[in-house]
């Protein structure tokens, strides 16, 4: 579905992404770790388009993203949840909802009424703005917000920052039924434990460069990579 191949990215002249490779496939959790500010959220930044690489390719589907503007990357499937989640703030619940509502690749598999199903508490809140909102709150609306997109891609950009244990594990739950529905992920979070639960497959980041990849069970089992790449 997705596929990176030696992505060099960076801010101006400061580059930060120097060799990144990897693959998403239809259905599959990938996540991006690593320590902070070892490239993540640049990768994900460049994917979108908010970055332009310096060399690499970057293909979804078949369609080269490189150089597309952010809607267009977005129009060909791809949802961004992103860090610091960025809900509309002076827009009600459901006037964030609305606003990015997209049906590009046949009937949508996301309304309204399956936001509110998914998150029923944006449904009691749908009438207050979204800086009305808690954080955990305005998380579940920027997951929702994304998935009105009906994107065959998600990807979440630190999905659990910030939160508290009861909703992070009601993040997790979320993003573990729409596993179960076949919908493919790319996550970026800092607790390990859900992550090999929930992923096929994680990618570690270290100075801007892909330093291993491998399964949850090959990340349990190697301490050196957890110690070494992620400190744990």
């Amino acid at each position: 579905m997705l596929s990176v191949y030696s992505l060099a990215s960076g801010y101006g002249p400061a580059k930060v992404l120097f060799d990144v490779s990897f693959t998403v496939k239809a259905g599959e959790v990938v996540t991006l770790i690593g320590r902070n500010g070892m490239g993540k959220t640049t990768t994900i930044r460049t994917i979108m388009g908010l970055l332009s690489p310096s060399s690499g390719r970057m293909v979804f589907e078949g369609e080269r993203l490189n150089g597309l503007p952010p809607y267009r990357i977005a129009q060909a499937g791809i949802g961004l949840v992103p860090e610091g989640r960025q809900v509309f703030p002076t827009l009600t619940v459901e006037e964030n909802l609305v606003a990015t509502a997209a049906a590009r690749f046949g009937p949508p598999r996301w309304t309204l009424a399956g936001v509110y199903e998914l998150f029923p508490v944006l449904s009691e809140r749908r009438r207050n703005q979204g800086n009305e909102l808690s954080g955990g709150e305005q998380q579940m609306l920027a997951i929702g917000r994304a998935l009105m997109t009906n994107p065959k891609l998600l990807i979440l950009d630190e999905a659990t920052e910030g939160l508290a244990p009861l909703i992070r594990a009601e993040i997790w739950a979320c993003l573990a039924r729409l596993k179960a529905e076949g919908q493919a992920i790319l996550l970026v979070d800092k607790h390990i434990d859900p992550l090999l639960r929930l992923a096929d497959h994680h990618v570690v980041i270290e100075k801007g460069s892909v330093v291993w990849t491998g399964d949850s069970n090959d990340l349990t089992s190697d301490p050196y990579v957890r110690r070494r790449y992620l400190q744990i």
